[in-house]
């Protein structure tokens, strides 16, 4: 009986993997009450790896080509099952195959805005997407830390621990990067960059290996992406506490002129604007006085001018400065400047 049940018993002379394409990270070769045969053949074709697993424990691993299974090709299986000598009979390894062809286009996003600290902003609330691509880096960790012994372990099984994350180090990213936020929303290769740097330790952690990682779009609050439009239009222009006055008062021309075509009060919309009469009337002259400076020949010539300031109009104007220097976009210094020439009008 016991001769019949060998000749019966089947064993296996050919251990590969022909991927299907459909997305699987790691596979067990099936073994059933199977034996490896002394002298199989183990062939692993390019962007896999093999991995011999002894009893739960990690044995032999395997690259791309083409292996004869003797004593000498399973050196770590050898010891660990005590081989002394070449061995004659079958033996039985679990033997896995894991891909580590590049997985392209997954997503990531934030399902809802996220909070993160910002030097300039404090507090800022955020909703972000784009896409990455990884492989597997180390099969041997990616078993004892993620597979396991699975038959079967696909991308998608291991989607939400990478988006995930992707969504904690977000924050850290900005934080470590010392860029100020709204820099980073402005460029978005920078911001991925920066969030390479944190995500590349923490995906190796468990076998990972990231290749790149894009950001697509970055959604912010409206009112800090009104402030981040003021930053870009004072790019345009300089640092130049005057030109940034001309910028001001050339956004306000067309809210005036549609003011006065529905009958709107022209004071009332330089309020909307921000500016106060008194500061609306300081904006015009610092324009007049910019394309004077650009076409001397059109200047004309210079009369004194008595001011009739309000004290009521230059509070509020110190107010408005004040919420423009809280948003970032006057400096302390720009502000302080702006404060004792408003000042000394009531002198």
């Amino acid at each position: 009986m016991a001769l019949m049940d060998f000749i019966k018993k089947q064993f296996i002379d050919i251990i590969q993997w022909t991927e299907t394409g459909d997305g699987t990270l790691a596979w067990r070769f099936p073994m059933a009450e199977m034996e490896i045969q002394n002298g199989a053949s183990l062939t692993v074709r390019e962007s896999q790896v093999a991995v011999f697993v002894n009893e739960g424990q990690v044995a032999d691993v395997f690259g791309p080509g083409m292996y004869k299974l003797t004593t000498q090709t399973l050196p770590v299986l050898t010891y660990l099952k005590n081989w002394d000598k070449l061995f004659e009979s079958p033996f039985k390894s679990d033997v896995y195959f894991f891909s580590t062809r590049q997985q392209v286009d997954q997503k990531w996003g934030t399902p809802q805005p996220i909070t993160i600290r910002d030097k300039d902003f404090g507090a800022v609330r955020l909703r972000a997407f784009g896409n990455y691509s990884f492989r597997i880096g180390d099969a041997k960790l990616f078993h004892t830390e993620i597979s396991g012994t699975r038959d079967v372990y696909s991308v998608v099984d291991l989607d939400g621990q990478l988006r995930g994350l992707v969504l904690q180090n977000i924050s850290n990213a900005i934080a470590s990067s010392g860029v100020p936020f709204l820099d980073l929303a402005a460029n978005q290769i920078q911001f991925a960059e920066a969030l390479a740097t944190q995500l590349v330790p923490a995906f190796a952690k468990i076998g990972i290996k990231l290749e790149n990682i894009t950001v697509q779009n970055v959604s912010l609050p409206e009112e800090l992406q009104k402030v981040l439009d003021q930053k870009i239009g004072m790019g345009m222009v300089g640092n130049d506490m005057g030109k940034f006055m001309q910028y001001q008062t050339a956004q306000a021309i067309p809210k005036f002129a549609e003011g006065a075509g529905s009958g709107g009060g022209i004071a009332g919309d330089a309020m909307g604007l921000g500016a106060g009469v008194a500061l609306g009337q300081v904006l015009a002259q610092n324009l007049s006085q910019g394309l004077s400076q650009n076409n001397p020949a059109a200047a004309p010539a210079q009369q004194p001018v008595v001011a009739v300031v309000n004290p009521a109009d230059v509070m509020t104007t110190l107010e408005k400065l004040g919420e423009l220097k809280a948003k970032g976009i006057l400096t302390q210094e720009e502000f302080d400047a702006k404060k004792a020439e408003l000042l000394k009008k009531l002198v």
